[in-house]
């Protein structure tokens, strides 16, 4: 039977990259988004047919995160991959923030991430599967009053959190943690800034390698730049 796989915020970026990527190797794949729309016009782009399921919904809310769950188990019978990609940053530093944003950002990048391992883990025990959680260099190397920074801390806090309460059960756990990816994150500040960068695609590869690990093998961290970004 195909792999079925969960990712969450794939409408769009690394998301949409990471499902078209597991779609030409036949997984059956579901990805979430809070904007039906999106998600629409990613399926349309595709040819997968029943292999892919779209489904709208907010990952920092609890009863969609449990209604994506049980939604893609119904559907594939199964869960071997979860990719917690949701998430989104605010234009300007901390003291530019409304507290309304940024606790949507912080329940979005935080709470978000938490919900969805809470939700799939036990359905991973029954595969041995794998959670990859996507960070940013950001959540390391921190930039004054960057309250991203800080719910991408939390985040590689998560990861490391849950790979100690998995690894007896078998599921393996990979923090990805990009530098300056060229996505549609960047559009709520301008546009991507110029530089280097790396592709939505670059990213997608990387969580191929971590998915693709041989049983017993678990890549636990993987922090990437594009050459020639210092920061």
């Amino acid at each position: 039977m195909n792999n079925a796989t969960l990712i969450t915020g794939g409408s769009t970026g690394i998301g949409a990259a990471t499902a078209q990527r597991l779609l030409k190797r036949g997984h059956r794949v579901a990805i979430t988004g809070r904007d039906p729309e999106k998600l629409v016009a990613f399926a349309n782009r595709q040819a997968s047919g029943a292999d892919l399921m779209t489904l709208p919904g907010d990952t920092s809310d609890p009863a969609d995160v449990q209604a994506a769950v049980t939604t893609t188990i119904q559907a594939f019978g199964r869960l071997d991959n979860v990719i917690i990609n949701a998430g989104f940053s605010l234009p300007g530093a901390l003291t530019d923030h409304t507290p309304e944003a940024m606790r949507a950002m912080v329940l979005t990048n935080v709470l978000g991430p938490a919900l969805v391992v809470r939700a799939t883990v036990p359905h991973l025990k029954d595969t041995r599967g794998r959670i990859v959680i996507i960070g940013s260099v950001a959540g390391v190397k921190h930039t004054p009053g960057n309250l991203y920074s800080v719910t991408k801390w939390a985040a590689h806090a998560l990861a490391e959190n849950t790979r100690m309460a998995v690894t007896g059960d078998g599921i393996g756990v990979t923090l990805i943690a990009p530098g300056k990816v060229d996505t549609p994150f960047w559009d709520s500040r301008g546009g991507t800034p110029p530089g280097p960068a790396m592709t939505a695609e670059n990213i997608a590869d990387s969580i191929l390698f971590a998915l693709d690990q041989p049983e017993g093998m678990d890549i636990n961290h993987i922090q990437m730049r594009p050459i020639g970004q210092t920061n």
